[in-house]
């Protein structure tokens, strides 16, 4: 039932920003893990960054310092702030929730940078 849905992608040229969002369903927050992960055409889902229990963060290299994430209280809302932003970042990027050991997966939103 529970259920992610991601919005904010869009086109952006290089160096600009762009923020992601990703809206889950009903009136609770259940998970205990989020992440974003990104898929350019032709190549593997990678992980982007994470959101611990605790509030701790992890990002991937290719992005540390350039990408924010984080959450509110209130929305039940994981966002996926995008700063300086270089073509390579091109890709649908996915918002992933965990329960327990059970992972619950958006459709997606497609990010172009390009000038």
């Amino acid at each position: 039932q529970v259920q992610l849905v991601e919005s904010g992608g869009g086109l952006v040229q290089p160096g600009g920003s762009l923020r992601l969002s990703c809206a889950a369903s009903g009136s609770i927050f259940p998970f205990n893990q989020m992440a974003w992960y990104r898929q350019a055409p032709g190549k593997e889902r990678d992980l982007v960054a994470v959101m611990t229990l605790g509030g701790g963060t992890r990002y991937a290299d290719s992005v540390k310092g350039r990408f924010t994430i984080s959450r509110v209280k209130t929305g039940n809302t994981l966002y996926l702030q995008m700063n300086s932003l270089k073509p390579e970042d091109t890709a649908v990027y996915y918002c992933k929730g965990r329960i327990g050991t059970y992972d619950v997966w958006g459709q997606g939103t497609p990010v172009t940078v390009s000038s």
